[in-house]
């Protein structure tokens, strides 16, 4: 018994079931009039929508009628994406420096530009600003007085550096038969030292020099148009 109102739920339902049997009767015999009138005296739509306007005011819901409940928006996840780290760029996998100035020296001693460009990487990995402790300075890491004889009268210009490197490479490769590793071992350790051991000297250091600049050169090969 629900004291505020005085009903109890059963007489409650009783009455909407009266209700809308009520209703139901009173659509029908609208349904009813409209079809049995003449024609052009009303329609289905006209009777339903009296209906409806006459007995909707205040109106209970019939049973087993229940007002639809709108689905939740639906919001997508977030998804935290992995943060990728750029990898550093290999040799020979973007533009070379110095690109034009190491092909027009090459072009003029005769070497591949990619073995020069591989020197350059081993030497200075393309600064022109470096030197070593030994007194080596720029691109083509020369020695002051090895420079001197070359024409250089500044060793950290790009251009006066390749133009001397180029050089250097291509009398090295003339002096020892076009061996590219002898030449390369001549130009770190000298050519006295690869004559003194008929060969690549067992410097750690020229050997090492000799594998990583070749190994650059393959990198920049396809940079200059051909393998090397």
């Amino acid at each position: 018994m629900n004291p505020a109102a005085g009903i109890s739920p059963s007489a409650g339902g009783l009455a909407a079931a009266s209700q809308a049997v009520a209703r139901v009767a009173q659509l029908r015999s609208m349904i009813q009039a409209v079809e049995s009138g003449p024609p052009g005296k009303g329609s289905f739509g006209a009777a339903l929508a009296e209906a409806t306007a006459v007995g909707g005011q205040g109106a209970a819901p019939a049973l087993g009628e229940a007002t639809p409940l709108a689905p939740p928006a639906y919001t997508a996840p977030t998804a935290t994406l992995p943060t990728t780290a750029t990898p550093e760029t290999a040799p020979g996998n973007g533009p070379v420096p110095f690109a034009s100035l190491i092909e027009g020296a090459c072009a003029r001693y005769g070497i591949d530009p990619a073995l020069l460009a591989g020197l350059i990487e081993q030497e200075s990995h393309f600064d022109p600003t470096v030197g070593s402790p030994a007194g080596a300075q720029g691109l083509t890491e020369l020695m002051p007085e090895t420079a001197a004889s070359l024409g250089v009268t500044d060793p950290h210009d790009p251009a006066q550096s390749i133009e001397a490197g180029a050089r250097l490479l291509s009398e090295k490769l003339a002096e020892f038969g076009g061996n590219t590793e002898l030449a390369l071992a001549a130009y770190n350790a000298g050519s006295g030292a690869v004559q003194q051991y008929d060969g690549i000297p067992p410097y750690p250091e020229t050997q090492e020099y000799v594998k990583k600049v070749l190994g650059y050169a393959a990198g920049y090969a396809g940079a200059f148009g051909g393998a090397l």
